[in-house]
């Protein structure tokens, strides 16, 4: 029997599960997926969006591949940590390891004031109404009345979303009772999502871009003046002599266009506001109190390159709130090696490279092996790629000493892993939660509930 360790259960580590269920080769696989965290599925759990349900039903499908005889889940069991399993122990534990850990950190603005109470990263506030057990009970927007969300990608469209959608409409979701409570209670009126540059370089979605205008009591605003600065916009159809511009650009535009000529809402007009600004790079948030008050942004415009050039012009926008959505990045696994540019693990194929040499048994998929690039479909390939490469390896791997009863040494070291049935008895929890507050499941939103309730096979 082939024992191979996938760490990370969201969707590259069930995806390079199923690879390894799927493939003929080698058919008497045998797949433990761990997890640091109590519950599977990873960023479709805790980073889709709660209104977003046709994404989330993702989960069937992954429930399928961690369900089946030849998979156990591992939850609880954190890897390279202080509290956790190395991955030279892991290597003496399995035939092959395939780490599959994300890219969890946020990138940074580097300007002046981003650390101020008020600003936060927004992979932190899709954790806080995700209801991610290390984030906890954050009051993002009791007070604010004007937040501004910097980036123009679908996380960034996510957030606003949230923040202008209505609490009752959340209600149907699985949004924790915490972070329901605070959006209940927010004030925010206008939403602010900025880009550096302009609307057909932006890496939202239609779709994601369209649900902005359907909000049920919400506005979008967007000015012209911005969107003429964009050659692009201009000539829809592509400028004389370059490549056409992608579809998804030829929508944007059109939606956008659509909603440019609405004009400025009054004094009259109710509800919140999204305001869709471009060619504006942030350089210093400002501070009251100590607190965010604002943000500066330099004005930018087109280059000859492509790219954007600073006008010297500066505009401050008020806000109490600050989210930036300008991408992820990989962190350090410790024990494993890491290219700190790129934010990945050096690897061939999925092969990680030690010295530049392929380790024996050691593999990675997902974000930690390319970046954080592409959709939740992209780690399919990328998981075959790197089964591929373990399978080529398997006659080798075979000869590898691995231990008859994994979890058994995980538990004599000290470690409490929560296997599927602890899963199950999460989900029949939130389930009960849901029904006494009247809704549908509900999230619990903190470690020790969670542990609670896996550790309660009696409900």
């Amino acid at each position: 029997m082939l024992s191979v360790a996938v760490v990370g259960s969201g969707p590259s580590g069930v995806y390079t599960a199923q690879a390894l269920l799927q493939q003929s080769l080698v058919p008497d696989v045998r797949v433990h997926v761990l997890d640091r965290l109590p519950t599977p599925y990873g960023l479709v759990r805790y980073g889709v969006a709660p209104d977003h349900e046709k994404i989330k039903s993702l989960q069937n499908s992954l429930r399928a591949v961690l369900e089946d005889d030849r998979v156990t889940f591992v939850g609880n069991v954190g890897v390279g940590g202080a509290e956790g399993v190395s991955p030279a122990r892991l290597a003496e534990l399995y035939h092959a390891v395939v780490y599959c850990v994300g890219a969890s950190a946020d990138r940074a603005l580097a300007v002046p004031g981003e650390s101020l109470p008020g600003s936060y990263s927004a992979t932190r506030f899709v954790s806080w109404y995700s209801a991610h057990p290390d984030v906890g009970a954050d009051p993002f927007v009791l007070d604010a009345r004007s937040a501004v969300v910097i980036g123009v990608g679908n996380v960034a469209v996510d957030v606003a979303r949230i923040l202008a959608r209505g609490a009752e409409e959340l209600r149907a979701t699985d949004v924790p009772r915490a972070a329901l409570s605070a959006l209940e209670d927010s004030r925010v009126c206008d939403v602010h999502i900025v880009g550096r540059r302009g609307p057909s370089q932006a890496r939202f979605t239609t779709k994601e871009l369209r649900e902005l205008g359907a909000l049920p009591g919400a506005r979008v605003v967007v000015d012209p003046a911005e969107l003429a600065l964009d050659p692009a916009y201009a000539a829809p159809d592509g400028l004389p002599g370059a490549l056409p511009l992608p579809a998804v650009v030829r929508r944007n535009l059109e939606v956008l266009r659509g909603w440019s000529g609405a004009g400025e809402p009054t004094a009259a007009d109710a509800g919140r506001r999204i305001r869709l600004r471009f060619f504006l790079r942030p350089v210093e948030l400002l501070e009251r109190d100590g607190r965010v008050a604002g943000v500066r942004f330099a004005r930018t415009a087109p280059d000859s390159g492509g790219g954007v050039r600073d006008t010297g012009a500066y505009e401050d926008v008020e806000a109490q709130l600050v989210l930036r959505a300008v991408g992820y990045r990989g962190v350090e696994l410790p024990g494993l090696p890491f290219d700190p540019v790129r934010g990945t693990v050096p690897h061939t194929a999925g092969r990680v490279l030690r010295d530049g040499t392929p380790a024996p048994g050691e593999y990675v998929a997902g974000w930690i092996k390319r970046g954080p690039t592409g959709v939740i479909g992209s780690n399919r390939s990328c998981a075959k790629e790197t089964v591929t490469s373990l399978l080529e390896d398997a006659a080798s791997l075979r000869r590898r000493t691995a231990a008859d009863d994994p979890l058994a040494v995980l538990r004599e070291c000290g470690l409490r892993p929560v296997e599927w049935s602890g899963w199950l008895s999460i989900e029949r929890a939130e389930a009960e939660l849901g029904r006494s507050l009247g809704r549908g499941p509900v999230k619990i939103p903190d470690w020790p509930g969670l542990l609670a309730a896996a550790r309660d096979r009696d409900r």
